[in-house]
């Protein structure tokens, strides 16, 4: 089951490329930064907020 993150949470959290908001996927259990091209993993609830850990996405 999809956890949701704290929408607290969601609203301080910046890509740390772009400095941009992120997006929440629920599903896949990411936060999307488009300007980067990155999706950020969310593991057992805690973003895990570093490039090297993101998947690159293509639009």
């Amino acid at each position: 089951m999809a956890q949701d993150l704290d929408p607290r949470l969601l609203s301080m959290l910046v890509c740390p490329v772009t400095k941009e908001a992120l997006v929440y996927d629920r599903d896949a259990q990411e936060l999307i930064s488009k300007g980067a091209g990155l999706a950020y993993p969310v593991r057992d609830g805690i973003p895990v907020m570093l490039p090297e850990e993101a998947r690159h996405i293509s639009d």
